[in-house]
């Protein structure tokens, strides 16, 4: 599975509901877990995994193309880490 598509037709075969049922949960699964990134708070569901929020501080990158010095301001990223179970299912 390697898009959005193919991912809610796994799902809908699965728990035996309609690709439109898959394709809502899934939506609401990422728009619920959106809203909670932005207000700060962590999304950990146990056995899969732990998605956050860090901060990235502001530092100094050079254009690759001219070498020139650039200031590459701070910002916030997305952060997961899988949980023990899925760790050890991949392995």
């Amino acid at each position: 599975m390697g898009n959005k598509a193919e991912l809610i037709e796994s799902i809908a075969n699965d728990a035996k509901i309609s690709k439109a049922d898959a394709k809502r949960a899934l939506d609401a699964f990422v728009g619920n877990t959106t809203k909670s990134l932005k207000k700060g708070e962590r999304v950990t569901l146990v056995g899969f995994g732990t998605f956050s929020i860090t901060k990235r501080a502001a530092r100094k990158g050079r254009n690759p193309q001219t070498g020139k010095e650039i200031k590459i301001a701070a910002k916030k990223v997305v952060k997961f880490k899988a949980g023990a179970d899925l760790a050890s299912r991949v392995k």
